[in-house]
């Protein structure tokens, strides 16, 4: 036997659900999703290359305003290879602190070079304090507190940063 053919606004299921109900249900639903996708900048990989060797990391992007104030706030774990890169559109002294950060994290900061120009390890969680290389950066990648010890990061390693196109 054949079922038969379901026409736009027929009935689906049990009977009690009109087609449109649903659609209209799938759609709102690919609506949701579209918006927490465009809050997220992407994702990829940074490698750090120091004495000990290449180390690669996982990471989120924030390349705008709303991304860079947000952070790593609120996140109650972060993977030994994971973190965040943030990125500005010239070189300038950027200032971080960890309001809202739940978890320990090593900061590098990175010249236009592509080298680090410091390292602020084991940053205080919920501190208000700003940090800062001193010098004018690129870029800061964030990872978790100790994992730049672990892979012997020293301020002029070179790291290899995802292109921003």
């Amino acid at each position: 036997m054949t079922a038969p053919a379901l026409r736009i606004g027929s009935v689906i299921g049990d009977g009690r659900r009109p087609a449109s109900a649903l659609r209209a249900g799938l759609l709102a639903a690919l609506a949701a999703l579209a918006l927490l996708l465009a809050g997220c900048e992407g994702e990829a990989q940074v490698t750090v290359e120091t004495a000990t060797g290449a180390h690669v990391f996982a990471v989120e992007i924030a390349d705008t305003p709303e991304a860079r104030a947000t952070g790593l706030m609120h996140r109650e774990h972060l993977a030994d290879d994971a973190g965040m890169i943030f990125f500005y559109d010239r070189p300038q002294v950027v200032t971080m602190w960890m309001k809202n950060t739940l978890i320990p994290l090593d900061m590098l900061f990175i010249r236009a070079d592509g080298t680090v120009a410091r390292i602020a390890r084991n940053a205080r969680p919920l501190s208000l304090e700003t940090i800062s290389a001193g010098e004018p950066v690129t870029a800061v990648l964030e990872i978790a507190g100790g994992r730049a010890r672990e892979i012997g990061a020293e301020p002029g390693d070179r790291v290899i940063l995802p292109s921003r196109e």
